[in-house]
């Protein structure tokens, strides 16, 4: 009888586990857009395996920040973060963006449900070398289909590129995104704007897109 009501329990209470890639170059504001995924829903449990590095430039923000970015640093390897929201559970895998840790970010596309690729809209100097390092993630088949968000990020400071001016760059290759659902949005990863507007849009097309990449459900903690 015990064994009844567990495994009853157990398939009321466990959550759909989804896994979201978060890529992009260094400095793009990839953790900073975590920690504020997690300060705005809410986080159970979070862990990094390899200490971080790097602080976000925020300090120009005309808003209160949302995020305290004197604990957020480079991300050397991976970062890893979790929210229970709308009844499932999205693991985040934060990557390094540097140039020698690029090559290991196919390790993770077989197994994600949908990649969050941040873009620095400020530093446009190092715009080509974020559009050729999302074209080269694009390109691999293993990520095919895959729902895809791009933040044009860090729009709390002055003259940051708009998204009119990132979505032509980021969009312009129709024959790679093929029929994957694709959004390019205006984020601030300090100020949390666009935070909440760009998960729950993810979280919808994971959804839809379950058929194409199932996901198994897990034991709670």
């Amino acid at each position: 009888m015990y064994t009844l009501f567990s495994g009853l329990y157990k398939s009321l209470t466990e959550k759909e586990e989804f896994f979201v890639l978060i890529l992009g170059l260094d400095n793009a504001g990839k953790t900073t857009f975590l920690e504020a995924a997690k300060a705005k829903f809410g986080e159970k449990r979070t862990k990094s395996l390899i200490p971080l590095t790097r602080k976000y430039d925020g300090k120009n923000s005309d808003k209160a920040p949302l995020v305290n970015t004197s604990k957020i640093t480079t991300t050397v390897g991976l970062n890893i973060g979790r929210i229970d929201t709308h009844g499932i559970r999205l693991n985040f895998w934060d990557l390094g963006g540097q140039e020698e840790l690029q090559a290991l970010w196919d390790k993770y596309y077989a197994e994600c449900h949908a990649v969050i690729f941040t873009v620095d809209s400020h530093d446009r100097e190092r715009v080509s070398e974020s559009k050729a390092a999302f074209d080269a993630m694009i390109s691999n088949s293993n990520i095919t289909g895959v729902p895809l968000l791009v933040l044009a990020n860090k729009q709390d400071l002055p003259e940051s590129m708009g998204v009119r001016e990132v979505k032509p760059i980021f969009q312009d290759n129709d024959e790679k995104i093929g029929n994957r659902e694709c959004m390019v949005l205006p984020t601030s990863g300090l100020t949390g704007d666009g935070v909440v507007e760009g998960i729950e849009w993810l979280i919808q097309c994971i959804q839809r897109n379950v058929v194409n990449r199932p996901t198994g459900n897990q034991d709670n903690d």
